[in-house]
């Protein structure tokens, strides 16, 4: 798992830089079709971390990692430039390890996390629900 989110994350370093990338950011090139390739690959951290037993937290934290390079890395341009600094993998893989070398200090930290993100989802939810309200509430008012 180490070598796959080294060739997927960082494998290639760009000369007097300290800039890596690796295979996800070259198939995040390729619209629509490379995302979901590099998202099939992290997948396959996600489902080996599953098999050795990892916790639903940690498992809901390696999901959201490769949720949101895949989101973010289907944007044109702006998701190549993100590629190059949000590696799912090596981060997945940094958690499975993590999990394993201390199962319930991983297991807090993954759930503080998943805990963060759906409450950052339900205000997101919230703030568009307010919006759209807002938005009518102003054209009635137009209208009337």
């Amino acid at each position: 798992m180490r070598r796959l989110a080294r060739v997927m994350d960082s494998a290639v370093g760009i000369p007097g830089t300290r800039v890596r990338f690796g295979l996800d950011a070259v198939l995040g090139l390729v619209p629509g079709v490379g995302d979901v390739v590099g998202a099939a690959a992290a997948g396959y951290v996600v489902l080996a971390a599953a098999r050795l037993g990892a916790p639903a937290s940690v498992l809901l934290r390696m999901l959201v990692n490769v949720g949101v390079d895949t989101l973010v890395g289907s944007v044109p341009l702006l998701g190549d430039l993100f590629d190059l600094g949000w590696r799912s993998n090596t981060r997945n893989v940094a958690l499975l390890e993590r999990h394993l070398a201390d199962p319930r200090g991983a297991r807090a930290a993954s759930r503080a996390v998943v805990v963060g993100v759906l409450v950052g989802l339900a205000l997101l939810a919230a703030a568009g629900i307010f919006l759209v309200v807002a938005l009518l509430r102003a054209l009635l008012a137009l209208a009337t």
